[in-house]
């Protein structure tokens, strides 16, 4: 900017204080690099400007204009941590109504540009909450918190704008995500996730919600201003299990909303991502009873109770595993809805029963590998090898649990050689019994008459029937079979020697013990 339109604006010339700012935010509105702003005290010069205009009640009219300009600077951590700025937070507080003296009332009848200043005041606010941690103390100072829960609290009655309920809960969330004082007393002194279940639960009623993009936009951020609520608490155990089980009844209705919706993957998202922070215990809730009367016809009903919500993870997981191929990203990004599945197969026998009916079918075809092939299973299997712990270890266990934590059954189903990672992290190498399981005993048995007839042909290390292989060692002599084995031990001792294999014997805790030498093979 130019010194003489710096000078216009510190003397607050009407008639060319928009042309200045128009020009200017279009100029840098994708502006990330402040270098040129830091000489001459440039940034902080045209930080005070703004500010005097902006606490001049008579120039409303360009109010817009500057505060889209104070969003630019705010996007300035260098200048943000090197100034004092208080007084101009107190500013933008009072702008998007939030200050101590705010009439909400007033929020009943906003014009379009009084709308437009609220809008771009909480875009700056949560630019600097977001840049400063001083920043988002001031704000706690200011009771920026309180100020903002109480409006949030009348949305649904007054019906104000959703864009600003937008950006009202878009602030909540990163002041309770990056501020734990914010978190820790919306959760304790504002009951933060009884208000926000019960306010989720009314938005769930609200006629035109699947057709409103703007509508989702709210509830992604509801969903994880919730999750940052749910991450740690200090309740009571029984308080945190009456507020989880009315949260999770709600994010059930969400799901069943929802899941039939392309275009609101990301709601489902965070609504997965919240279900992770749940307790197992209460994940019961997404399950329903059926109706006796319709259950003979329903393809939800499972063993007397609705599974839709099930149906829908899955159904999401398979979506996921399709995107992951299609576009080659991380697959990191399945893990929320691993771990739910995990934690509903762990917490209830009904939900164990479909998921393993859903996941590990009875077995028919064992021709080829269990990571070949295009069913959930083979995804699993397929993960079981990652390099990635976390989707590697999820996989693992949700098909363990699902296996009952039965090491023959997951040795069916996965092959020894896919499994032998969580075998030797638990111990299970040597294929001993998990002791001190808590499963119900009824039988499960899977067998089909396809894989019975198979059965003895199964290569277990493998998972499939191997086909008949020529011996490598027929038609040589004794002499030469041995010269052969020597060989080979030589090759594994330079292996190991150069780090590539750590050769390794089961000890008596089923796991693995690493070898000094390669002959120490021979011991057993």
């Amino acid at each position: 900017m130019e010194a003489e339109q710096l000078k216009r604006l510190e003397r607050k010339e009407s008639a060319h204080i928009a042309e200045i700012l128009d020009e200017f935010n279009k100029k840098n509105a994708e502006l990330l690099v402040f270098d040129s702003f830091h000489t001459d005290n440039q940034w902080h010069e045209l930080w005070l400007a703004i500010f005097g205009i902006l606490e001049d009640k008579e120039l409303e009219k360009v109010h817009a204009l500057c505060l889209n300009t104070v969003r630019i600077l705010t996007r300035d951590e260098f200048s943000l941590q090197t100034h004092y700025i208080e007084q101009e937070l107190g500013t933008l507080l009072q702008l998007a109504r939030l200050d101590a003296q705010a009439d909400v009332e007033l929020l009943r009848q906003l014009s379009a540009q009084q709308a437009e200043i609220i809008a771009e005041a909480l875009k700056c606010l949560c630019n600097l909450v977001y840049q400063s941690a001083d920043c988002r103390k001031q704000c706690l100072r200011q009771h920026g918190l309180d100020a903002l829960v109480q409006r949030l609290s009348l949305a649904s009655s007054m019906r104000y704008p959703t864009t600003l309920e937008y950006y009202d809960m878009k602030l909540l969330f990163l002041l309770t995500a990056l501020e734990t004082t914010a978190r820790v007393r919306l959760q304790n002194e504002l009951s933060g996730l009884t208000y926000m279940t019960n306010w989720l639960d009314e938005k769930l009623s609200e006629p035109g919600l699947l057709q409103s993009k703007e509508q989702q936009q709210l509830l992604c951020e509801l969903l994880k201003v919730l999750f940052t609520l749910t991450s740690t608490t200090d309740k009571s155990p029984n308080e945190q299990e009456l507020q989880c089980l009315q949260l999770t009844r709600v994010l059930r209705e969400l799901l069943l909303h929802f899941g039939d919706q392309p275009s609101s993957r990301g709601v489902l998202t965070h609504a997965i991502n919240l279900l992770t922070n749940i307790n197992s215990s209460c994940l019961v809730e997404l399950l329903i009873k059926c109706n006796p009367v319709d259950a003979s016809d329903d393809v939800n009903c499972f063993e007397q109770r609705n599974v839709r919500c099930l149906q829908l993870l899955l159904d999401y997981l398979r979506q996921g595993l399709a995107q992951q191929q299609l576009e080659a990203s991380s697959p990191e990004l399945l893990s929320p809805v691993l771990t739910v599945l995990v934690k509903c197969a762990r917490s209830n026998r009904i939900m164990r029963h479909y998921l393993r009916k859903q996941i590990l079918p009875p077995l028919k075809d064992v021709s080829q590998r269990p990571e070949l092939g295009t069913e959930l299973r083979n995804h699993l299997c397929r993960f079981l090898t990652l390099p990635a712990m976390i989707l590697r270890d999820l996989a693992a266990e949700l098909i363990f649990v699902l296996c009952k934590e039965n090491v023959a059954r997951m040795i069916k189903y996965t092959g020894y050689g896919n499994a032998a990672g969580l075998f030797a992290k638990r111990g299970l190498l040597d294929c001993r019994r998990v002791e001190n399981t808590d499963y119900s005993s009824d039988s499960e048995n899977s067998d089909t008459e396809e894989y019975k007839q198979q059965q003895a042909c199964v290569n277990p290390v493998l998972g499939c029937v191997e086909q008949p292989k020529r011996n490598p060692l027929e038609g040589m002599s004794e002499e030469q079979q041995e010269y052969e084995a020597l060989q080979l031990v030589k090759l594994l001792e330079q292996l190991r020697q150069d780090g590539v294999v750590q050769p390794a014997l089961i000890d008596k805790d089923g796991k693995p013990q690493p070898l000094e030498h390669i002959l120490q093979l021979q011991e057993q």
